[in-house]
Order: structure tokens, then sequence, then C-alpha cells
């Protein structure tokens, strides 16, 4: 089983339905924010269990959420270790950064530094990034002081297809779950994003945001908007996503775990989407590493962030793709 060749998840087997769908966008000569979006939007909704809306990019549905919650000029709450795309949206929406160390174990938000950061800067908001393809251990402590202290929580779930805990998904415990379908994201539509969120109001809001606030232009908005042909791989990714998380699974256990003692140690209940594989001993064949270099470092940010320094230097990657074509493909020529 060749899992260490990069490959972007999607099935081959797909072909010939995702040609059926983009048949059909070519037929109804509507190629943006048509029924295949809504296709998408109701298949992910479905699968993370919050209404949702697709968007262009991570970057749209994050601004949405950021615009939808007014935080220009306030102070929003960030972990260092995530990738830039966090703070910067953050700063497009006119609020200022102030980062927060990680745990050791997890790579996510330590609950411990959050706190203090909370309480030292009166944030209207924080990120809680969910890294490497789980979901942050420190979730439940971590929204539960945000309802205490009226701070808004934002998941951004770039990286959590797949990942759920005690059949929870990532998304689902703040105010709005962002995610991403980037080129290299378990499921791909090689550019887009989504936005989930239990409160009616940021759902009709960023369906508005990412079409310029059409139709009365009372509202911010840019161009978001998700092509068909561009959902038609969201809706053929999100009916395989299960699979591809068992499939990964399976792997990790059968193949890696042995090779690799010294990794990422989940919590009772928590599965893995395997965005990356990660372990704490320097291997030979490494995908690199999640974030190798600190946003506050990157932004000249004068804070002490030790746990984030050390997870740079000490972490690395286990190739883990799924393919299973290539996979049966072998398996006939063999025999």
């Amino acid at each position: 089983m060749d899992i260490a060749t990069f490959s972007i998840g999607f099935d081959h087997r797909d072909r010939e339905r995702l040609h059926e769908l983009w048949d059909t966008a070519l037929d109804a000569e509507q190629w943006s924010d048509g029924p295949i979006t809504a296709q998408f939007e109701a298949a992910w909704s479905s699968w993370n269990g919050l209404p949702a809306v697709a968007t262009s990019s991570w970057t749209g549905s994050a601004l949405a959420a950021l615009e939808f919650f007014d935080v220009r000029g306030h102070t929003v709450l960030c972990p260092s270790n995530t990738f830039m795309a966090t703070p910067l949206a953050i700063q497009a929406a006119g609020a200022r950064v102030e980062f927060v160390d990680c745990n050791r174990g997890d790579l996510c938000m330590s609950f411990d530094d959050f706190e203090r950061k909370a309480a030292e800067h009166r944030p209207k908001a924080v990120f809680l990034v969910h890294i490497g393809g789980h979901i942050a251990f420190e979730v439940e402590q971590i929204a539960a002081y945000c309802r205490s202290e009226g701070i808004l929580l934002l998941e951004d779930c770039a990286h959590a297809h797949g990942a759920s805990w005690n059949g929870r998904r990532a998304g689902t415990w703040g105010d709005a779950g962002i995610w991403s379908f980037a080129a290299t994201k378990t499921i791909s539509t090689g550019e887009g994003g989504m936005v989930v969120s239990p409160h009616a109001e940021l759902i009709e809001f960023a369906r508005r945001f990412r079409s310029y606030g059409k139709p009365a232009y009372d509202q911010p908005g840019l161009n978001y908007r998700l092509n068909e042909f561009t959902a038609a791989l969201g809706v053929l990714g999100t009916e395989r996503l299960d699979e591809i998380t068992e499939w990964k699974n399976m792997v990790a256990r059968e193949q890696l775990d042995e090779q690799h003692p010294n990794r990422i140690r989940f919590p009772e209940g928590m599965v893995s989407g395997y965005y990356k594989y990660v372990v704490f001993d320097a291997i030979e064949r490494s995908t690199g590493k999640v974030y190798d270099e600190p946003c506050h470092r990157v932004l000249g940010h004068d804070v002490e962030l030790p746990n984030t320094d050390w997870v740079a230097q000490n972490h690395w990657c286990v190739p883990l793709y799924y393919q299973p074509v290539r996979e049966r493909m072998a398996q006939a020529v063999a025999s």
C-alpha cells in the first residue's frame, strides 16, 4: 500500500459522477452560486451538524464571520502555532491580534495561556485552531470559559475534516466554524471554504457577504462566491469523507503506530481525520512540519510562547495519503 506518495484526496472512482455534475452545470448555464453549491452546503451541513454557507476560500468564510461579529477595533486572540491565514484575516477585519501559546501534546491552544491572555487583553473573540486533523484537546474548557465571559469563539477547522470527539464534529463548540477545501486538504475542491454556525443571522449574513452584500447592499460584502464546478468536487468529497477517515485510521493503526510510539496520542473517544500524522522524533522522510515558523515571529510580536517555539522545532509529519484506487490497481496487477 503506497501511502507515502502525495495524492489529493479525490477518489478517482468518482470521475464519472464528477463529469455528470459538471455537465449539469453546463446544461443549466449557471456556473456560479447555483444548485450544485446548494447541494454541497446541504451535504456539509448534514455531515457537520450545523447550517453551512460555501465560499470560494477559507478567507471568505473567516471574513464573513469576523465582519458579522464586528470585531473591528477590538482584540482577537489567536494561537501562534497556526497558518498565517488566521492572524492575517483578523487583521484584515480591522481587529488587533494577540497571540496565545499552544500545548506540546496536541499542538493546539493552551487553555492556561488562553485564560491568562483573556484576562490581560479582554478580547471580543478568540480563534481556536484544530491542528493536524484532530480536535483541540482543551476545546471544552475553552468553550466554557468563552460562554462564561461573553467571548466569541471561532473555530478554525481547516485541518479537521473527518475529526470527531464522541461523535461531535469540529466547528460545533463555538459561534462559527471555518473550513478550508484548499488543494492539500483531506478533501479538496482546489480552493474553497465553508462557514458553519448555530446563529441563523450569521448564515444569512454570510450568504450576502459572499456576493457583495446583494441584493440590498445594506451590509459589507465582497466576491467570495463558489463556482459550480468547484462545488461538484465538494459534493463528492463530502460523500467520501467518512470512508477516507476510516481508511486513514486503519492505515495508522496497522502500519504507523507501532513504528512511531512518540506521536500525538488522542483522548478516549477522539477520531482524527489525519490531515497530518504528527510525531516527536526526527524521521528520515517527513512531509515537513505542520508549521515551522510561529506566526508571532513572522509578525514580529514580542511575546514569550515557549511551547510554540518548542513545537516548531520538535515535530515531524509521517506521509499518509489516501489513495485506495492505486492500492487496488496494484493488487490486481499482482494477482
